[in-house]
C-alpha cells in the first residue's frame, strides 16, 4: 500500500453492517388476552440445540425418532466417534514434526476487542507449548496494559526499552528490545504503559498501519512462530497486528456477551484483508473459559460452531484456577502445572495450531 494510506470504516463507524449473533432468550410474548395489558410473559428459555422449535407439548407428538439431529450438518458423527466439547468428533492429531532449521516465520495475533477472554493466557501457554515441541518462539506484547510481559516475570516500571521505543524510534533495533523468557526457544517483545501513548503519535505518521510490520520484517527469519497479543479495542494498534499477521486466533468465552462482539471482529478482519494485508486469514476461533456442566456453556459453543464451522478449534479451554496460579508466579501453565488439565488443552491446541498452519487444512474427526 503506498505511503500515507489511511485504514477507515472501523465498526462503529456509519457503513459497517456487521450482523449480530441471534439471541440466546427469545423476547416475550406480547399478552392478547385483554385484561393481561399491563402482564408480560416469563421469558422462554433457550433451546439445547440450534433449531428454534421448542420441546413437544402433551396436544403436539414428539418428531419421529428417524429425523435428523440438529448438529448433523456440522459433521459426519460416526457412531463409534468420540465426541468433544465442541460436538464434533475429536480428531487424531499427529505429533509436530521435528524442525532442523528456523525462520519463516508465521505471524498469528490473538484478537479480540472484548477484554478478559483469554488472550493473553493464550499467547503466554500457546507459546510455550509451541516451544515445547521445538518451534522457535517471539511473543509481543502489543497491549499498554503490558499483562503479557508481567505474567512472564517483568516488571513493566523497570523497562529500559520496550516496544514503544521500537516503534517510535529508528535507531532502536528489535534485537535491543527482545529480552528472553524461562521457557527455552521463547523470547518476548516486552510492553509497557507508554505504548499508548503510540496510538496517538502513529496518526501523524506515513503508511502508520505498517509500522509493526517493518520493525518485525528481521525478525521473521530467526523464529519460526511470532504470536502478538493484542489489546481489547479495534483502534490502530490492534489493525497495525493484523495488516502485520498471516493469521488471527480469536479466543472466545465461552459466554453470550462474548459472542455478540465478535461480528465486528470480523468486519475489522474482512476490511484489513481487504485494504492493507491480502494474505491475512483466521487460523481459528478458540473457546475458553469452558464450563461443560453449564447449558449457558454448551449453548454458546453449539452456536459458535454453526457460525464458524471448522474455524473452530476442537480444543477448548476449561476454568481452573491454575492459569491464575501460573500467572502470580510469572510462568506459563506448561511449566507451572506441567501435568494439569490446563498445560494438556494448550499442548493439544499448539498441536492442532501446527496442523492447520502445515497442512491449509482444519483437523477433522
Amino acid at each position: 500500500m503506498s505511503g500515507g494510506g489511511q485504514f477507515s470504516g472501523l465498526p462503529g463507524q456509519s457503513g459497517s453492517g456487521a450482523p449480530e449473533m441471534p439471541p440466546l432468550l427469545r423476547p416475550p410474548v406480547a399478552p392478547t388476552s385483554p385484561g393481561d395489558d399491563h402482564r408480560v410473559s416469563d421469558p422462554i428459555p433457550f433451546p439445547t440445540s440450534l433449531s428454534d422449535e421448542q420441546p413437544p407439548t402433551a396436544d403436539q407428538p414428539a418428531a419421529p425418532t428417524e429425523q435428523a439431529s440438529s448438529t448433523e450438518h456440522l459433521v459426519d458423527v460416526r457412531p463409534d466417534a468420540e465426541l468433544g466439547p465442541t460436538g464434533r468428533p475429536m480428531p487424531d492429531l499427529p505429533e509436530p514434526r521435528p524442525v532442523t532449521t528456523h525462520g519463516n516465520a508465521r505471524v498469528i495475533s490473538m484478537c479480540n476487542q472484548k477484554g478478559g477472554v483469554g488472550k493473553t493466557t493464550t499467547t503466554i501457554n500457546l507459546g510455550a507449548s509451541l516451544a515445547e515441541y521445538g518451534r522457535k518462539v517471539l511473543l509481543v506484547d502489543f497491549d499498554p496494559q503490558g499483562s503479557l510481559s508481567v505474567g512472564l516475570g517483568l516488571n513493566p516500571h523497570e523497562m529500559d526499552l520496550s516496544i514503544y521505543n521500537l516503534l517510535m524510534e529508528r535507531d532502536v533495533d528489535y534485537e535491543d528490545v527482545v529480552v528472553p523468557t524461562g521457557v527455552p526457544g521463547m523470547d518476548l517483545l516486552p510492553s509497557n504503559i507508554d505504548l499508548s501513548a503510540a496510538e496517538v503519535q502513529l496518526v501523524h505518521e506515513v503508511a502508520r498501519e505498517q509500522t509493526l510490520q517493518r520493525i518485525l520484517a528481521p525478525a521473521l527469519e530467526k523464529y519460526d512462530v511470532i504470536l502478538i497479543d493484542c489489546q481489547p479495542s479495534l483502534g490502530l494498534l490492534t489493525v497495525n497486528a493484523l495488516t502485520a499477521s498471516d493469521g488471527v486466533i480469536v479466543p472466545l468465552e465461552c459466554e453470550y456477551f462474548a459472542l455478540r462482539g465478535v461480528a465486528l471482529l470480523k468486519t475489522t478482519i474482512d476490511k484489513v484483508q481487504e485494504r492493507l494485508n491480502p494474505k491475512l486469514e483466521i487460523d481459528g476461533v478458540l473457546g475458553t473459559m469452558f464450563d461443560g456442566r453449564t447449558l449457558h456453556s454448551r449453548e454458546v459453543m453449539e452456536r459458535l460452531v454453526h457460525a464458524w464451522g471448522d474455524k473452530v478449534f476442537h480444543t477448548v479451554i476449561r476454568r481452573t484456577i491454575k492459569f491464575s496460579d501460573s500467572t502470580v508466579a510469572g510462568e506459563p501453565i506448561t511449566t507451572y502445572a506441567s501435568s494439569s488439565a490446563g498445560a494438556d488443552s494448550y499442548r493439544q491446541l499448539a498441536k492442532e495450531v501446527l496442523a492447520r498452519v502445515e497442512t491449509g487444512e482444519p483437523a477433522r474427526g
